[in-house]
C-alpha cells in the first residue's frame, strides 16, 4: 500500500505481515514443522523398530562376520575363547582351590563350562552394547533411524555367537554322561528370557554409554566383579553353607546366576532342583521382562539425544 507525502511524492509502506508476533514454536505449529531428529512416540517408536527388523538382523549377522574376519581361525574363536577360559577357571579354581567340592568331576566340568559360556553371553551384550552408540556415531549421524535398532541389533548378534557355541556345550554335556533328555527343551525358554535380559541391559549401558565413553574402560571391572558373585566356578550352595541364608539367597537371585543355574538344570543330569532357588522361573520372568521394559524405556527416553554434541 501507498500514501502521499507533503512534497508531493509517494511512499510505500509494507502490509503487516500475519505472522508477525507469533514464536518461533507457534510458526512451526502453524506449517505442521516439526524438530528434526524429534523422539517419536512409544507406539510409534516400537513400529518404527519392527519396520526396521531387516536392517536388525543383517547388521547383527554382518558383525558377527566381521568380529573374526583378521584372525586365521575366524568364527572358531567364538568356541575357543569361553573354551579356554574354562580352562584357566577349572586349573585354578577346580583343580587348585578345589570349588567343585561337593560334585563329581563328570558334573563340575559340565556345570563350570555352562556358567562360562551363559555369563559370557551377558557379558559380552554388555560390552556390545556400552559401545553401541558412541561407536558408530558415524552411522547414527548419517542416517534418521530408531537408534535402539543398534543396541538390540547386537544382543542379537550375542546371541547368534552363543548358539553357534552350544554345539560345542551340548558335546562337553555329553561327554561327561549328561545325554539329551526332555529337560533340554527347556534351554529354549532360558535363552528367550535371558536374551531379553541382555537386550535391557545393553539398552541402559548404550544411554548410559552414550553419555559417558569413559563407561566402556570400567565396566570390564563391574562384570569381573559380577562374575565372582554369581557362581560361575562354584556352587553357591555349597560355598556359603553355615553362611547366613539371606547372603545365599540375594547371590541366588541375581540375573546371572538365575540364568546360568537353569541352564545347568536343563542341561546337566545330575544337577537337581535342589540346587535351584524357590520360584525361580518367576524370578526369571520378572528379570526379564522388567530389564527388557525399563531398559527400552530408558533407552527411547534419549532418542533425540544421541549423536549431538
Amino acid at each position: 500500500m501507498s500514501e502521499t507525502t507533503h512534497d508531493g511524492g509517494v511512499a510505500v509502506s509494507t502490509r503487516p505481515s500475519p505472522d508477525d508476533g507469533l514464536t518461533p514454536t507457534e510458526l512451526a505449529t502453524k506449517y505442521g514443522l516439526a524438530v528434526s531428529g524429534a523422539r517419536p512416540g512409544l507406539a510409534d517408536y516400537v513400529r518404527q523398530l519392527w519396520g526396521r527388523r531387516h536392517f536388525i538382523l543383517a547388521f547383527s549377522q554382518a558383525k558377527l562376520t566381521a568380529q573374526y574376519s583378521q584372525a586365521k581361525l575366524g568364527q572358531l574363536w567364538q568356541v575357543a575363547t569361553p573354551l579356554l577360559n574354562t580352562l584357566v577357571y577349572y586349573l585354578i579354581f577346580g583343580v587348585i582351590m578345589k570349588a567343585g567340592r561337593g560334585m563329581s568331576r563328570e558334573t563340575y566340568i559340565p556345570f563350570l563350562v555352562t556358567g562360562v559360556f551363559v555369563f559370557t553371553f551377558t557379558q559380552s551384550s554388555v560390552m556390545a552394547g556400552v559401545r553401541a552408540i558412541s561407536g558408530n556415531l558415524g552411522l547414527v549421524r548419517a542416517l534418521h533411524f530408531p537408534r535402539a535398532s543398534l543396541p538390540i541389533s547386537f544382543a542379537l548378534q550375542q546371541l547368534q555367537q552363543l548358539l553357534f557355541s552350544m554345539i560345542v556345550l551340548f558335546a562337553v554335556a555329553m561327554a561327561f554322561g549328561s545325554y539329551p533328555s526332555l529337560s533340554w527343551v527347556l534351554i529354549v525358554p532360558v535363552l528367550a528370557l535371558q536374551f531379553l535380559f541382555n537386550t535391557g541391559l545393553a539398552l541402559i549401558v548404550a544411554r548410559l554409554g552414550a553419555k559417558t565413553p569413559d563407561l566402556a574402560q570400567l565396566m570390564p571391572f563391574l562384570l569381573r566383579t559380577w562374575m565372582y558373585a554369581s557362581g560361575v566356578m562354584f556352587s553357591i550352595n555349597t560355598m556359603l553353607a553355615g553362611r547366613p541364608e539371606w547372603i545365599m539367597r540375594a547371590l541366588q537371585m541375581n540375573p546371572a546366576a538365575i540364568y546360568m543355574d537353569l541352564m545347568r538344570f536343563a542341561l546337566i543330569k545330575d544337577y537337581g532342583a535342589s540346587n535351584l532357588p524357590p520360584h525361580v522361573w518367576a524370578i526369571a520372568l520378572f528379570w526379564a521382562v522388567v530389564v527388557f521394559a525399563g531398559g527400552f524405556v530408558y533407552f527411547w527416553k534419549a532418542e533425540e539425544r544421541y549423536g549431538r554434541g
